[in-house]
């Protein structure tokens, strides 16, 4: 793993389960920023923003969420809706902070999501947020999550194919972890990810997917290492949440976002290609549920993995941002 100097490694107990966490501590007890990875990553998505911002003074802390990498992953699929994933956010930021004071945080995909529920529940844990690829979405009090996907996009849409515990392990298994990872995170097409049954991944006979140039080999094998101890099934899980995050989170229908906010998409993204969200963002609707939203950043020519693809306009995007909290 080169260009990784100065990661320490722990576990904490937080929220009932061991939480593998990766940490640089900056110089001098800087401010925390707190990296929430999406799926199918790790904390080792967040290896050149970890790198760039503990150098100029911040104390970095990357965990695996639950069912990644080397923290717990609970059988229960009940168990990674958004209430316990925060939760164990929450139990984190307490561990790592004298007198539980807010942090800075930085989320991506899933991380992202997790992170808007985040500042939904606890603001006051939340210094400000950098949050990437995926917009806040206000809860439809009208619009069960999952049949409203199928309704659009079909059977084969990804998001409906996670849905029945143990048949998209069983076709990942098929194809195996190397190819299942590649595939995800070299997806750059702007439209949505559709997994049809036995023609997972569909290409031509002898057409090698190419690694592009931010993802070496031997990042791959990292991911691959830890995807082929723990599987995929924690992962998945949180999708299989959605329906029930939505009933969960009744309470807070017409809830805003009340900490400050930057968005940075890739305009390759397949999130920003999403029917309604150019609509959403340049139509008012964001600013109305984000009030305190300084600015969204659309990037030319990035796609899903913006952090990866260009990690130093990204980590100049985190770090002006969070000066003006400092």
């Amino acid at each position: 793993m080169s260009g990784l100097d100065g990661v320490e490694h722990k576990t904490l107990k937080v929220n009932g389960i061991n939480m593998h966490v990766a940490e640089i501590p900056g110089s001098g007890g800087g401010p925390i920023i707190l990296f929430i990875h999406g799926f199918p990553e790790l904390w080792y998505t967040w290896r050149h923003q970890m790198t760039a911002l503990s150098s100029l003074g911040y104390r970095t802390i990357a965990p695996d969420l639950r069912g990644y990498g080397d923290t717990d992953a609970p059988e229960k699929i009940e168990a990674y809706s958004y209430l316990n994933v925060v939760g164990d956010l929450v139990a984190l930021i307490d561990a790592v902070t004298t007198g539980g004071e807010a942090v800075f945080v930085v989320g991506h995909d899933w991380g992202a999501m997790i992170a808007w529920q985040l500042c939904q529940y606890r603001p006051e844990k939340v210094k400000a947020l950098v949050n990437m690829s995926v917009l806040f979405a206000p809860r439809n009090p009208d619009r069960v999550p999952v049949p409203t996907l199928r309704h659009f996009f079909g059977d084969d849409y990804y998001i409906c194919r996670f849905q029945k515990p143990g048949e998209i392990e069983a076709e990942f298994k098929k194809l195996g972890t190397e190819r299942v990872l590649k595939e995800f995170l070299t997806y750059k097409t702007p439209g949505p990810l559709y997994l049809p049954k036995g023609k997972l991944f569909k290409r031509s006979e002898n057409a090698e997917t190419a690694l592009p140039s931010w993802l070496t080999q031997e990042d791959l094998d990292y991911y691959v290492t830890k995807y082929d101890t723990k599987g995929f099934t924690g992962p998945i899980n949180y999708y299989r949440n959605i329906d029930r995050n939505w009933e969960l989170t009744a309470p807070w229908t017409g809830a805003k976002i009340s900490v400050p906010v930057k968005f940075l998409v890739g305009d390759q993204d397949l999130t920003y290609n999403a029917p309604g969200a150019k609509e959403y963002i340049n139509g008012g609707g964001f600013k109305r549920d984000v009030p305190l939203l300084d600015e969204t950043v659309v990037l030319k020519g990035l796609g899903h993995f913006l952090h990866e693809e260009n990690p130093d306009e990204i980590n100049q995007h985190i770090h002006s941002f969070f000066q003006k909290f400092l």
